[in-house]
């Protein structure tokens, strides 16, 4: 019997491989993105006393109905955008999830999908495995802007999907009114849909204001958008996502998601039903992260690591240009070894490995922890 795998090109992620290594080194983890600090313990409250009230049993396929009543509020509130939560919500294992879903659901044998470099490692994988092709676009370095020029020369009469990401996963940036207007008229002709990877959506910083898929009905009604509840509330071991779309695009979604995983947590579903109650356990977020942000930027500022903007998500990237000359790869590796600080270099987001000697530190960690690792990068 002969067996034909599906993904003959991937290996064990670098994720993986650099979490092994800090965990032998003794390494502190400022590589994968999940905070070191406790969630609040009134969402853990909340969910305790719906496993108490008896809601343990299957949830509803599409989510828990009040949950995704709140979330409609929650966008009507945030951006302006009337969503069916009945027809247009669907709650999800996970933001990743939520991505696989919507690229299944949407591709066909031979499509092309657009996305930019540095990109979530997902996303690849998740194209190919529909028997999707990849058209990767690296985005203009340092500042990891759209080339639209480009993306204009690479769409052709295959080109099913364009993928967005922003707050950015892993530079940092956002997009600007500039992107959407770009994006407005490259779609226009209602032939390319759009996924819309918002995960970090309260995390963006500097008083900028996230220019949501959703804030805009031209692109909504094509698009999914993908959202994350481990990223806002703390919690990425809960695996909770959704993606909202509309309803004939929902419906295609749904198919796939009931023969996958079929339902996602009760008791957390309710749970954050109640929680989403408190708005203000969203709207300090932003306040919150920026402080950690700046407050990693202050600890590096006595090393030789020169920062790059970050505009958003759990993320900075830092250049070690000047420090050495060795691979980002070999680099991060020898930073875990000699330095006991593991963070995941830039160039594996990246198709071909460019090399920028780019490194990415999170810093959703206690101050203790963003502290000590810059002690040990002095």
């Amino acid at each position: 019997m002969i067996f034909q795998p599906k993904l003959p090109d991937i290996p064990t992620t670098l994720f993986t491989r650099i979490s092994q290594m800090a965990l032998e080194y003794g390494a502190i983890n400022l590589g994968q993105g999940f905070p070191d600090f406790m969630m609040d313990k009134d969402l853990i409250h909340k969910v305790n006393d719906s496993m108490n009230k008896g809601i343990n049993q299957y949830a509803h396929t599409n989510g828990d109905p009040m949950l995704r009543q709140r979330l409609a509020d929650k966008v009507r509130n945030l951006y302006q955008s009337d969503i069916s939560a009945e027809k247009e919500i669907t709650i999800t294992p996970g933001g990743t999830y939520a991505i696989y879903t919507a690229l299944t659901c949407l591709i066909t044998k031979g499509d092309e999908v657009i996305l930019f470099d540095p990109s979530y490692d997902s996303y690849v994988p998740n194209i190919e495995i529909n028997g999707g092709i990849p058209i990767r676009i690296p985005l203009e370095f340092p500042e990891f802007s759209i080339p639209w020029d480009e993306v204009r020369r690479k769409i052709s009469s295959k080109t099913k999907a364009i993928i967005i990401n922003s707050p950015h996963n892993p530079s940092g940036t956002v997009i600007s009114e500039r992107d959407i207007r770009e994006l407005q008229e490259i779609t226009q002709d209602g032939n390319i849909f759009i996924l819309s990877d918002e995960v970090y959506e309260h995390l963006i910083f500097d008083d900028k204001n996230h220019l949501s898929v959703l804030r805009y009905p031209d692109l909504l009604e094509k698009s999914f958008v993908c959202f994350s509840f481990g990223k806002t509330y703390h919690c990425t071991g809960w695996k909770l996502g959704y993606c909202i779309a509309p309803e004939a695009l929902s419906k295609e979604f749904r198919k796939v998601h009931q023969f996958n995983s079929f339902s996602c947590s009760s008791p957390m579903q309710a749970g954050l039903a109640e929680y989403l109650l408190n708005e203000e356990a969203y709207r300090y977020l932003s306040k919150f992260y920026q402080g950690k942000r700046d407050y990693f930027q202050d600890c590096m500022k006595s090393t030789p690591f020169k920062p790059l903007p970050s505009r958003g998500t759990f993320f900075q990237c830092y250049s070690f240009e000047g420090i050495s000359d060795e691979s980002d790869i070999d680099f991060a590796f020898r930073l875990i070894k000699e330095k006991g600080v593991a963070c995941i270099p830039l160039s594996y987001f990246y198709e071909k490995s460019t090399d920028h000697k780019i490194l990415r530190f999170c810093f959703a960690k206690e101050n203790s922890t963003l502290l000590e690792a810059a002690k040990r990068l002095n």
